[in-house]
């Protein structure tokens, strides 16, 4: 699999529980590279940006053969899955996650094809010194 990791400065800081997350990450991760199994070309893109003051966008992108209609209405659901050996409990519990840091996630088909996975989280704000009462 060819991987490329595209972060932006803006969306370096994200305040999250870092375990939790990367969870999350790790999953999507791990589908995108089980739906890229039998593709000619395996390429993973993992960016993040800021897409506004309070939020940063991670999108984990495939060239897997995306995510029929059918699957896309009821992904994060719990036990759905269309992997034979599945159990259908990772995107539900990766919703759960995201929510609960006050962001949302979504997958959609790329514009090329393959998925594409979103998230927002929120960002970091930094507090200046002074107001911090150092």
């Amino acid at each position: 699999v060819e991987c490329e990791t595209e972060v932006e400065p803006r969306a370096a800081w994200v305040n999250v529980d870092g375990v939790q997350i990367q969870q999350v990450l790790i999953n999507l991760v791990r589908n995108a590279v089980e739906a890229m199994r039998n593709s000619p070309e395996r390429r993973l893109r993992i960016s993040a940006a800021a897409i506004s003051s309070s939020k940063v966008e991670v999108i984990v992108a495939d060239s897997g053969p995306g995510i029929s209609d059918e699957m896309k209405a009821k992904l994060f659901s719990t036990f759905q899955t269309s992997k034979p050996d599945g159990m259908g409990m990772g995107l539900s519990i990766s919703r759960t996650i995201v929510e609960a840091h006050g962001g949302q996630i979504w997958a959609e088909n790329g514009p090329t094809g393959g998925a594409e996975f979103h998230l927002t989280l929120p960002r970091w704000k930094m507090v200046p010194a002074a107001a911090a009462g150092n």
